[in-house]
């Protein structure tokens, strides 16, 4: 005959084998619902982006070997929290969030070059030298990459300051990270892209805007040079000038261009229609009508890609040069971000567009998941059957009475 003891430890054994049976399978539920939220959404959403097709009339036509094409991706206003106003929350959801989407397109395109224009903190503007090295640590640890995929950053309002607030300190740490000032050329397989600081384009004769006028317009003559060398052989004037290919080139930055609004975007990424009615300000919103013109005058792009507005939009300049404005990467400015994949060549190019997880989609996959869960876990400490046990006993009451 068992002793007490005996049985007492039986039971004991039968209960926890009891809340095994039910709390394992629970939290293999709640594990499986983490890992598709936080990682495999990526993936799902993600694996429908494909690098464009780009072709030239001489290789359509066999007169020459289909090129290579770089592939490129451009990606805007990162935004990563600081300090003062970044809740410890805020940074954990939306940067977490724009690690996955970065790793995650890493591995499923593996892009030759990836382009950030512009915004890449959010209080680069009046972080502390302990507070941005901060940051900097955060944002190469987010958006690591291998050896055979170059990063390259330019400076927005947000990490320097706007024009006003602009100093020499704040260009030159961001140089130091990104070495990045005023403006240069990246040239890769044949293609030219220029960087430009488009915050210093004020024009008001200020000695950072002189200097990196100045900066820019000796950029703009190693490309019209470059062109010169291709078609007529070296001038006088460019004997100096440095060799780049004679390919027109990509113009990359923050601002935009001028534009009025965003009246005429459209897609599902753009601005919302009480935005689109909103009038630019020059200088702040987009750049001057002047500074805008300078440089299509000075460099004759063939694309432009810029940042800064959040939302997407396609203008043409001059009716010839296309420019993109490449939404937020972040949750935290849009629902809905993307970024732009390019195919690229010296003579061709070839845009498409790749969305991130919707955010909404992210939350409602929560909440649809949590609901079987709570039922669950109310039905097993029977909280469920107390309401029903409640109303049974008042209705016996009421009928002895």
């Amino acid at each position: 005959m068992a002793s007490p003891r005996s049985r007492l430890a039986e039971n004991k054994d039968l209960r926890l084998k009891k809340y095994g049976l039910f709390f394992l399978p629970l939290l293999l539920y709640i594990l499986f619902l983490l890992v598709f939220c936080e990682f495999l959404i990526y993936y799902l959403v993600m694996h429908r982006c494909t690098w464009p097709e780009v072709t030239t009339a001489a290789e359509r036509d066999h007169k020459v070997a289909p090129q290579s094409p770089l592939k490129a991706m451009f990606l805007a206003d990162t935004h990563l929290l600081g300090e003062i106003t970044g809740h410890w929350w805020d940074k954990l959801r939306r940067e977490w969030q724009m690690e996955r989407a970065f790793q995650s397109a890493l591995w499923l395109l593996q892009p030759d070059i990836v382009f950030i224009l512009g915004d890449v903190f959010d209080e680069g503007k009046w972080s502390s030298s302990m507070a941005w090295a901060d940051d900097v640590a955060r944002f190469r640890s987010m958006f690591r990459h291998a050896k055979y995929t170059e990063l390259i950053a330019i400076a927005g309002n947000h990490d320097i300051g706007f024009h006003y607030d602009i100093s020499e300190y704040k260009l030159k740490r961001f140089e130091n990270v990104f070495n990045f000032k005023y403006g240069k050329i990246i040239s890769r397989k044949g293609i030219n892209f220029v960087l430009v600081n488009s915050v210093t384009l004020e024009g008001d004769g200020c000695p950072i805007c002189k200097s990196a006028e100045a900066e820019l317009h000796e950029l703009s003559l190693t490309l019209n040079c470059s062109r010169k060398r291709n078609l007529q052989g070296t001038t006088t004037e460019c004997k100096k000038a440095a060799k780049v290919p004679p390919s027109a080139p990509i113009l990359l930055q923050h601002y935009p261009l001028y534009r009025r609004s965003d009246s005429d975007c459209s897609g599902e990424d753009s601005a919302t229609p009480e935005e689109k009615n909103i009038e630019f300000k020059e200088k702040y919103d987009v750049l001057s009508q002047e500074a805008s013109q300078r440089l299509i005058w000075w460099f004759q792009p063939r694309l432009i890609l810029s940042g800064h507005t959040h939302s997407a939009c396609e203008v043409l300049h001059n009716g010839t040069i296309p420019e993109i404005s490449v939404p937020s990467f972040s949750w935290r400015n849009r629902n809905n971000p993307s970024f732009i994949m390019g195919s690229v060549t010296p003579t061709n190019s070839s845009l498409s567009k790749c969305f991130l997880p919707l955010e909404n989609s992210v939350i409602y996959t929560y909440y649809t998941g949590g609901i079987p869960l709570v039922f669950l876990l109310l039905a097993y400490f029977q909280i469920l059957n107390l309401p029903f046990h409640f109303a049974k006993r008042l209705a016996r009451k009421i009928k002895l009475t």
